[in-house]
């Protein structure tokens, strides 16, 4: 590992992980009994990605979860009653029961932006974070996280392209889980890697894989590192399937069981424990241990929610706007002077070395000399560019792009049929000719 964790360390992880699903597995049981109040957007085999990646950040650092980002909400220190209230909109929630999902964060102690529904606009939101960090001296690292169908957003472009620009400490984690809703990736985007968007921000990335707890830590570590050192944002794709539905509510019919049966066998939490076990870091008893008070603790969580009262009606008049109820002041580390006229003013000017040149094109253009020469018999004048001796002549530009590949793509069992133009396009030309309908309507 390029970044070695301690022993205690590597049982916190597993510690995290297995907390993160035995929380979830009681909410669906909640959910099933109609305690649960809202949606619920199970993480199931994507834990490792939520707290591989909060792991590495210091607790000034900031984060905005998504909604299968609740590894990453514990890390940070949640207490899991607060997503049990949340989700069962009780009045001892963060929201005080006026939510009934994940919508809620903590700005003051441990700097979790809430989450944004409008997918892809936590990015700009986390670049203005990063910024507004560097500005106050801060040297924190803003982190938020994405799926492969919000990363086709006109919000995912907007914000990393001024991360980029202005060189912000911040980290992108695109979660590949193979599923935008019920779209595949596939035909979704034409590229195999989500990753290789970076390239055109000009920006570092990973691709990992995200059922390894440890891959997951060690780019997000050595990412976190670079932009804390100013050579920032980056970005991290991780590979990783989501093993149930987009919600409680969808069954996941479209996906094909060969998928799930796949993953399955890649189960993040199984496979680290094998790793535990293999590297002598733990034993039965440890892991007997661990999984005994997650079990105690979430007993305890659970029935603080479950007796917590639902909130009064008077409340829903309250809370919606701010009249002087509390001050908003910048968290300054660094004297207001430095970045105050005149210690901040910069001549507004720029030197561009290559004045924008295209050295390909310019160096053609000094081998050609383009004279008006005779045209061909009718008497016209046309100009034509003329070899020097030694020179030769200019190479067609040939476009830049990458070979797509062209995976096999799951049949969505619904909603395509042979009029569909996407079955019409992978089928044979020559299939789709047969038995065609003449004029008349008559095959």
């Amino acid at each position: 590992m390029s970044n070695p964790l301690t022993r205690e360390q590597h049982l916190e992880l597993y510690y995290f992980m297995q907390l993160n699903r035995q929380l979830e597995e009681r909410m669906v049981r909640l959910f099933r009994q109609n305690k649960i109040v809202g949606g619920l957007y199970s993480s199931l085999g994507q834990e490792a990605v939520s707290v591989g990646s909060c792991y590495p950040l210091e607790k000034k650092d900031w984060i905005a979860p998504m909604i299968r980002n609740v590894g990453a909400l514990l890390v940070k220190g949640v207490p899991p009653r607060d997503i049990f209230t949340q989700h069962m909109a009780k009045y001892t929630s963060p929201t005080q029961g006026k939510d009934g999902t994940s919508h809620f964060g903590d700005l003051k102690v441990r700097h979790i932006v809430s989450p944004i529904s409008m997918l892809g606009d936590l990015i700009p939101v986390m670049t203005g974070v990063a910024m507004a960090g560097r500005y106050l001296g801060q040297n924190i690292v803003a982190l938020t996280w994405i799926g492969d169908g919000g990363s086709s957003t006109g919000a995912f472009h907007e914000g990393l392209n001024l991360a980029a620009q202005q060189r912000a400490p911040f980290v992108l984690i695109v979660e590949n889980n193979q599923w935008a809703y019920s779209t595949p990736v596939s035909r979704q985007v034409p590229v195999k890697n989500l990753a290789d968007r970076a390239v055109a921000y000009g920006i570092r990335s990973w691709i990992v894989d995200g059922n390894d707890v440890l891959a997951v830590y060690n780019a997000s570590k050595e990412a976190v590192d670079e932009c804390r050192a100013g050579r920032g944002p980056a970005l991290i794709e991780v590979k990783t399937m989501r093993m149930r539905g987009h919600a409680q509510h969808d069954p996941a019919e479209y996906v094909p069981k060969q998928m799930f049966d796949y993953w399955k066998a890649r189960d993040p939490i199984t496979l680290y424990e094998k790793y535990l076990t293999e590297n002598k870091i733990w034993d039965s008893k440890a892991k007997a241990e661990i999984d005994a008070r997650i079990e105690r603790e979430l007993d305890v969580e659970q029935k603080f929610a479950e007796d917590s009262p639902m909130p009064p009606p008077e409340l829903a008049e309250e809370g919606v706007y701010c009249d002087g109820c509390h001050e908003i002041e910048a968290a300054w580390q660094r004297p207001k002077a430095e970045v105050m006229p005149p210690r901040c003013s910069i001549e507004p000017g720029w030197q561009v070395k290559d004045y924008g040149s295209y050295a390909e094109v310019e160096a053609i253009t000094k081998q050609i000399a383009a004279p008006v020469v005779a045209g061909g018999g009718n008497g016209s004048k046309v100009a034509k560019p003329v070899v020097k001796s030694g020179g030769k002549p200019p190479q067609k530009q040939q476009p830049r792009l990458a070979e797509p590949e062209t995976p096999d793509i799951p049949r969505v069992p619904f909603g395509r049929g042979p009029k569909d133009k996407s079955v019409r396009e992978t089928q044979n030309p020559r299939d789709r000719h047969q038995n065609p309908r003449d004029k008349r309507g008559r095959r």
